[in-house]
């Protein structure tokens, strides 16, 4: 349980930081956005359990399935930790 409220380390920060630029990069969407959708995901999942938000990850990539024509359609990933399932 300690490892919840510890601090990130400057090397963890970083490399969240680079994770989000490259994949905003790669869908068009700025980190900005994606730290904005970050921040609502973890606020609505957190009103029915309790989540380890520092250890959360969003990306946004593609999928091969869109509509038919061969095209791309952008999907979100989202893998959230559950520290407890009763609030």
């Amino acid at each position: 349980m300690r490892r919840l409220f510890r601090r990130k380390s400057s090397r963890e920060v970083a490399k969240d930081r680079l994770k989000i630029l490259l994949i905003s990069d790669r869908v068009s969407c700025s980190p900005e956005m994606m730290e904005m959708i970050k921040q609502d995901i973890a606020r609505v999942i957190s009103k029915y359990m309790k989540i380890d938000t520092d250890h959360m990850e969003i990306q946004i990539g593609k999928t091969g399935a869109g509509g038919g024509r061969g095209m791309k359609s952008p999907m979100l990933y989202a893998n959230i930790p559950i520290v407890d399932l009763h609030k």
